[in-house]
C-alpha cells in the first residue's frame, strides 16, 4: 500500500527494479574483477581469489616445501585458499548487501551468497 491511499505507479516501480538489477549486475562484475588475498603459515602460502571466489593465484614460499611432509603443505594451501575466500565473502557482503536490502532483504534471492 502506498501512504495516502494512492495506487503505486507501475512505471516507476519497473524503473526502480530495472535500476536495482543494473546496479546488482555492475556490483557482480566489479566483484569478478577485484582480487583479494589470504595467507597461511605466517605468509608461507598465499592465495589470491576474485571477489566472486575464483582462485587466481597461489604463491608457495620454498621454505614451506618439505618432501617428507607434503601433508603440512597441503594444509597450508587449503588454509590460504579458505582465508582468501573468507575475504571474498566479506567483499561480497560489502558490495551486494546494500543492494540486497533494496530488494527486500538478502535471504531467498537466487544468486546471492548470503
Amino acid at each position: 500500500m502506498i501512504p495516502g491511499g494512492g495506487q503505486p505507479n507501475m512505471q516507476q516501480l519497473l524503473q526502480q527494479a530495472q535500476k536495482m538489477q543494473q546496479d546488482l549486475a555492475k556490483a557482480q562484475e566489479e566483484l569478478a574483477q577485484t582480487e583479494v588475498d589470504g595467507q597461511a603459515g605466517g605468509g608461507l602460502v598465499k592465495a589470491t581469489v576474485t571477489g566472486s571466489g575464483e582462485l587466481r593465484g597461489l604463491v608457495i614460499d620454498p621454505k614451506a616445501v618439505d618432501p617428507e611432509d607434503t601433508e603440512t603443505l597441503a594444509d597450508l594451501i587449503v588454509a590460504a585458499v579458505q582465508a582468501a575466500n573468507e575475504n571474498a565473502q566479506t567483499l561480497q557482503q560489502q558490495k551486494l548487501g546494500p543492494l540486497a536490502q533494496g530488494l527486500g532483504g538478502g535471504s531467498g534471492i537466487p544468486g546471492l551468497p548470503f
